[in-house]
């Protein structure tokens, strides 16, 4: 087992590694008490070698390794990528590319929503996957022999999977769907750290501007606390200090101290008073600082039997063709097509998902498609059949 703690060493594996068509990539790391995920261990495997990188190693020079993940002449293969991708991105700048992930792969092959990657070893491969050093703190030194070997086969697991999941998807016709599905783990936007965007992970419970625009301010206040002192956002203030913050706007540090969703004693804390003029700023230019919202056309009422039974016809189409049904459709987008029929805009109304399914959900939500029992099992009939 390679182990490259020197620059040396992983300059001459990433020199070979140069000329693989692919390199199958994991990492191990750690965020349970910081804002970025402090990277302990990459594994990495091409066609005929593999290596585990210690980044922790002292002096090491990580280069020739971000070099390969941004080769646009080396696919890099992942599994469930963008916890990894995003660790990539901030070493990279960039977004590692192009890609190929293993459990959008097995979505399209019929394994199920999001599948995980021991079901898909075994169901692929054949093997059982010892998970008992999941737990491992991986910034520890040394690891142990088992530790390692835990670590590396998740990449030689990998390199193994990819060519027969390549080969079926071309045989299925399938190949463009995953790499439109991939398309989205490509935008750099999602891992991207800028404060000003951090209220878009926010779900906002008011419309006015001045209520968005003192959540968005906030967020960005506590993005920047986060990043500076190097700790989870909740540790600076839950999501639901922020709601409550947005929709009182205190305007003073008695005011915030008040709040029910700000913690005992937070207005006596270092930097509170900024907080409070980043809290007036966005008051005062609230038309122009508030992130703008497309208002949602009303739904009609009594969804619930439409949403049943698109459910249910999704479910039958997906099984009959073996793919997920979240590769076609999520539970939001079934809401949508209930309620809006060909106007809803979602992907499941479009190219191959209109093929598998949107077009049937139109001839049920018309009538011209129903569901019945028949030996026992729910099938779809059409109205003529």
């Amino acid at each position: 087992m390679k182990i490259l703690t020197t620059t040396d060493s992983l300059e001459k594996f990433c020199a070979k590694a140069k000329s693989a068509p692919f390199i199958a990539v994991d990492t191990e790391f750690m965020r349970e008490k910081t804002f970025f995920s402090q990277l302990c261990l990459v594994q990495i495997a091409t066609p005929d070698d593999e290596a585990i990188i210690d980044p922790l190693a002292e002096h090491i020079d990580l280069t020739s390794f971000l070099e390969l993940l941004t080769d646009k002449n080396i696919v890099k293969v992942m599994h469930a990528a963008r916890q990894d991708m995003e660790i990539f991105y901030k070493l990279c700048g960039e977004v590692p590319a192009p890609l190929f992930d293993t459990q959008l792969a097995a979505m399209a092959l019929g394994f199920g929503d999001s599948a995980g990657y021991m079901a898909l070893v075994k169901g692929r491969l054949g093997i059982n996957l010892d998970k008992g050093a999941r737990f491992t703190d991986w910034s520890r030194r040394p690891l142990s022999e088992k530790q390692l070997s835990y670590a590396l086969g998740d990449v030689t697991h990998l390199r193994d999977l990819y060519p027969g999941m390549i080969k079926e998807l071309a045989d299925k016709g399938r190949t463009s769907w995953v790499e439109e599905e991939t398309d989205g783990l490509l935008d750099k936007n999602l891992y991207s750290f800028d404060p000003e965007r951090a209220w878009m992970r926010m779900k906002p419970r008011q419309f006015r501007r001045d209520y968005l625009s003192v959540l968005k301010a906030v967020a960005a206040w506590r993005e920047r606390e986060a990043i500076h002192k190097d700790i989870p956002r909740n540790r600076v203030i839950k999501d639901d200090g922020l709601y409550d913050i947005a929709q009182r706007k205190p305007k003073t540090l008695k005011e915030l101290g008040n709040l029910r969703g700000v913690p005992n004693g937070f207005e006596r804390r270092r930097n509170s008073d900024r907080l409070v003029k980043v809290i007036i700023d966005a008051i005062r230019n609230a038309e122009s600082y508030a992130p703008h919202f497309e208002m949602k056309k009303q739904k009609p009422p009594n969804l619930g039997p439409s949403v049943d039974m698109l459910k249910t016809l999704l479910r039958l189409r997906t099984e009959y063709e073996g793919i997920a049904p979240r590769l076609v459709a999520n539970a939001a987008d079934i809401e949508e097509i209930a309620a809006f029929g060909n106007n809803a805009d979602v992907k499941a109304m479009k190219g191959w998902r209109w093929e598998i399914f949107g077009q049937d959900a139109l001839r049920m939500l018309d009538g011209n498609i129903s569901l019945r029992l028949k030996d026992g099992e729910v099938v779809a009939v059409k109205a003529n059949d």
